[in-house]
């Protein structure tokens, strides 16, 4: 319902104004006095008061601020007999939606309700939208009880407090971009942007831009003044993932930045400032890309202020189960699924597997089980076949691309499917019994 608070003491254009904004699919509540008013700013919550400007007992447009101070989102409109600009302008600096003149401006009422409270609804999303994300990237939205995801966290709690810059170590998939939005979200810089930018997905010249932006004419196809990704950034957090795979010339323009606060834009000589926090991250071994020349080593003692370990999700094994059924609701929602549970030997393979791909991989392997189930309940049958033999990720190769290579992992895959019988074996691998067997011992398996 759309509600609207109108303060006015003549009675009888109260009276009025009310009957025609109410067939408008308003809801109205009246008030003859900022007393009033106040009485209802407390009780109920409205989208748009409409207030006069002379009452009895106080002044509208010093009024505005008492409304914004109890129903921060209602936009105000108000109005007045006797217009002037010096307290419309006051009352657009206290926070009016518009200031209009009584008898002259009434075909304005209508068109102008419609706007504030289409106005008053966004920034009512807007602040859900923000709830929402706040809740999704914060640090009691990270799953797990291990004790080094623990440790994580709680490291993590305490440097999101400052502006201290943050490197996260750890293998492809085991979240650094979500623990890095965690930090922005506990941080002081929460109500301004978060960023993230992959390093690895830019080449060179295109990275520079990205991050700086450029001046029109600054090189073909700049044809007009582009923000980087520090502007956006501004007074919030840029996440730089993979920063190992960054360029070592633009790893010194990385460190001006950090250390002078200030980057020149590419076409431009005059430097911008900008105050952001970096967050970057990287599964590379930095002091060995260091040794190799790759890496800077003064841009790196600066990133590594703080530096959190990530860990894989082989070291985070009484995490799996927990993953796996937060994962399930998630994809039973939408895919509009009814998942009762997991089966025990569908944990139990879960737990069995080295998820190389850490929890990226094993979200992409629950919502293949979500889709496949027509049960209810997500048993192995529903896992792909690597998962569900985990024992040929270990399978040693001469090289992983040879023709043998692969003749010995399909062969070793369909032993698998038959549990060990050769002869259903190789009428799967369309062989003669004597083949398999000749290749059983040619590949020694």
């Amino acid at each position: 319902m759309k509600h609207v608070l109108l303060i006015d003491d003549e009675e009888k254009l109260r009276q009025l104004t009310a009957r025609i904004i109410a067939l408008e699919g308003f809801e109205v509540v009246q008030a003859d006095s900022l007393k009033s008013a106040r009485k209802k700013l407390i009780s109920e919550e409205f989208d748009v008061v409409i207030c006069d400007v002379k009452l009895p007992d106080g002044n509208g447009v010093e009024f505005i601020e008492s409304i914004k101070e109890k129903q921060p989102f209602a936009e105000i409109i108000l109005l007045t007999a006797y217009g002037n600009i010096a307290d419309g302008v006051q009352s657009i600096k206290n926070g009016a939606f518009d200031y209009i003149t009584k008898g002259d401006d009434n075909n304005k009422i209508i068109p102008l309700l419609h706007r504030a409270f289409e106005k008053a609804q966004l920034a009512k999303r807007v602040q859900q939208l923000e709830k929402q994300v706040a809740k999704k990237y914060n640090f009691d939205s990270i799953i797990g009880r291990s004790p080094a995801i623990i440790d994580a966290i709680n490291w993590g709690k305490k440097v999101a407090q400052g502006d201290t810059t943050v490197l996260l170590l750890g293998e492809t998939g085991t979240g650094k971009e979500v623990f890095a939005q965690a930090i922005h979200q506990a941080s002081n810089r929460n109500k301004r942007n978060f960023v993230a930018l992959n390093c690895a997905a830019f080449g060179r010249e295109l990275l520079e831009s990205e991050l700086f932006g450029h001046k029109a004419g600054s090189f073909t196809g700049a044809l007009k003044d582009e923000k980087g990704l520090f502007e956006e950034a501004n007074g919030g957090t840029l996440f730089l993932d993979e920063i190992g795979e960054m360029a070592v010339d633009l790893q010194a323009k990385l460190l001006r930045v950090l250390e002078m606060g200030e980057f020149l834009k590419i076409g431009e000589t005059k430097p911008t400032k900008v105050d952001v926090r970096i967050v970057a991250a990287t599964n590379r071994q930095l002091e060995d890309e260091i040794e190799k020349g790759t890496f800077r080593s003064d841009l790196y003692y600066r990133l590594s202020v703080f530096t959190i370990f990530l860990p894989p999700l082989r070291e985070r094994k009484q995490d799996i189960a927990l993953l796996a059924n937060n994962f399930a609701e998630v994809f039973a929602l939408k895919t509009n699924k009814r998942i009762v549970k997991l089966s025990h030997t569908y944990l139990q393979a879960l737990e069995h597997y080295p998820w190389k791909g850490n929890i990226r991989e094993l979200k992409n392997v629950i919502e293949r089980s979500v889709i496949l189930d027509e049960s209810g309940v997500l048993n192995v049958d529903s896992l792909p076949y690597e998962v569900r033999h985990p024992e040929l990720q270990h399978t040693t190769v001469s090289s992983n691309f040879s023709l043998e290579s692969m003749e010995k992992l399909h062969i070793q895959k369909v032993l698998a499917f038959t549990h060990g019988n050769k002869a259903e074996a190789a009428r799967l691998l369309d062989i003669g019994i004597a083949t398999l067997y000749r290749k059983i011992e040619q590949y020694k398996i």
